[in-house]
């Protein structure tokens, strides 16, 4: 509804009450109702979800049309990054938030630093949504609040046109609520225990949710050995917990994003239930690392597979996990994605241990053989050393190109000493373009990184730290901090303004008049950040 629409129906609802809410101003009304627009999560999912249906189908229309996303661990990190996108770019389309459990287990979960193992607290993810939200929230609520004292400041000029101008911006204002994926991990449990997980954070506002097919009560980071798959139809009861808990709370544009990570993860910790030859359970046993036996020599406690006419015993480790054949990892991830797929998945991820557009396309094209319009998000991950891989999928190329390498040691890649040599620059370029080729090349819809603030935060506290303790002293957090966020025009440089300060100032106003005791006066220190940089 319209700032003036707000304005007149106020201004009804207040004469309707015979002279008792008279000294309630319409306007200010007005003005809070816009700085809550979102009053319930799943008004928020509800909107998200509709972003992201518009998007993916912009994006079958055009693979240019891709989205992105940075993983954020505090609700204050994903306020600045959409604070500063829409300072940089005018806009927040096709920009969304991720929810990492990588993020959370580390910085997040009341037992401290933990693995990514799903060992935190699922009650910690949909209070990480509800507080990426409440910040999101705040920002608009900043926004709408520095143009509503602009207002009022053009009008007290009289400056009819200023006015005017200022009016258009609230009234086409844009959110920096935008859609999250969040991330739900193997489920945490069982179907139902995803079923109630998925809730909680579908009413913190998630739109999309992110579950892979590990074991829940043995899963792994994607980028560390030792993962666990399940059977199909396990992790299907999990897709459909998830769908159900979206269609219950009325988000039917909901999103589920299917991961799989079987191209790394060589165990099962079971054995499929298989009741025709060629079923999905018969499908999935089939890559399971087997040795052809006599029935004489069956040992007590084997289990026994009959393909073929042939009796096989599946190799089974002493953690009691059974072992899949080496070099099947792409093969499964191409029947764990079309079979989300056709069982109500609306997006694939698919964990590689590398940055390889190829690697990707290669498994998408076969993917696209069933499911035309497949389309995946993708971890950009921080655990991939991208300058390495690159320069060596440089070094390769030239190689099999026939180029001379000599100039270039393989296995040193990564030295600084490369930085400005045309493998370096060849390699820089490569994953400078490596949203925009892999979205075309190999259907990605949606690119994010998974930790990136994780490493933000630990690298500007290093160097502050090394300039502030060190010869620099003071100077470190000026020259260092301060001065660049004025000239950056950083928006928490005036950090009582972004902690909401202003806002308490004109509530006061709203709710006592010229008697309102204001924090905001001509002997505020932060009046001193007004100045040009």
């Amino acid at each position: 509804m319209s700032y003036q629409t707000l304005i007149a129906t106020n201004s009804a609802e207040i004469a309707a009450h015979n002279g008792t809410w008279d000294s309630i101003s319409a306007e200010s009304v007005a003005r809070m109702q816009l700085q809550n627009r979102f009053q319930t999560g799943l008004d928020i999912a509800r909107y998200t979800a509709k972003i992201m249906r518009d998007d993916m189908a912009a994006y079958d229309a055009d693979p240019a049309q891709y989205t992105q996303s940075l993983g954020c661990w505090h609700g204050f990190i994903a306020q600045q990054k959409m604070i500063s996108i829409k300072k940089h770019f005018g806009t927040t389309k096709k920009r969304y938030l991720y929810l990492s459990g990588w993020m959370i287990a580390a910085l997040r979960s009341e037992f401290g630093p933990l693995p990514d193992q799903s060992m935190h607290e699922k009650t910690s993810v949909p209070e990480l949504i509800e507080e990426l939200y409440t910040f999101l929230r705040q920002a608009d609520s900043r926004e709408l609040n520095l143009l509503f004292r602009d207002l009022d400041d053009a009008r007290a000029q009289n400056d009819t046109a200023r006015a005017s101008a200022i009016m258009d911006k609230i009234e086409t204002h844009e959110t920096h609520v935008v859609p999250i994926i969040a991330d739900i991990d193997a489920g945490f449990g069982n179907a139902e225990a995803t079923y109630l997980l998925a809730k909680k954070m579908i009413e913190a506002g998630a739109c999309a949710l992110q579950i892979e097919n590990q074991v829940s009560d043995e899963k792994q980071c994607g980028h560390q050995d030792g993962k666990v798959t399940v059977p199909h139809e396990d992790f299907l009861q999990k897709i459909r917990a998830c769908r159900y808990a979206f269609l219950e709370l009325g988000v039917p544009d909901g999103i589920i994003v299917a991961r799989t990570d079987s191209l790394g993860a060589g165990l099962t910790k079971q054995i499929a239930v298989s009741t025709a030859e060629g079923d999905l359970g018969d499908l999935y046993n089939s890559f399971l690392d087997c040795e052809e036996i006599d029935p004489a020599t069956a040992q007590n406690g084997d289990v026994i597979l009959n393909r073929n006419g042939k009796l096989l015993r599946p190799k089974r480790l002493p953690s009691n996990l059974f072992q899949f054949r080496s070099g099947t990892g792409e093969d499964r991830c191409v029947l764990d994605c079309i079979t989300s797929l056709q069982n109500g998945a609306d997006l694939i991820w698919i964990e590689t241990e590398k940055p390889h557009i190829e690697q990707i396309a290669g498994m998408v094209d076969r993917i696209r053989e069933v499911v035309p319009n497949a389309k995946l998000a993708y971890n950009n991950s921080p655990s991939f050393n991208w300058t390495l891989n690159f320069r060596q999928q440089v070094f390769d190329t030239w190689s099999a190109d026939g180029k001379d390498v000599s100039a270039y040691e393989r296995a040193n890649l990564m030295s600084a000493s490369y930085d400005e040599t045309p493998l370096g620059v060849e390699a820089d370029v490569r994953i400078q373009n490596f949203q925009r080729d892999s979205a075309k090349r190999a259907g990605i819809f949606h690119h994010l990184i998974t930790l990136p603030t994780y490493h933000t935060a630990a690298l500007s506290t290093d160097n502050l730290a090394k300039d502030y303790f060190g010869e620099m002293g003071m100077l470190g957090y000026v020259a260092g901090v301060q001065r660049k966020e004025i000239r950056q025009g950083i928006a928490c440089v005036k950090h009582q303004n972004m902690s909401g300060s202003d806002i308490g100032d004109d509530h006061k106003e709203y709710f006592a008049g010229e008697a309102a005791l204001k924090a905001g006066g001509k002997d505020n220190t932060m009046n001193q950040f007004n100045q040009a940089a």
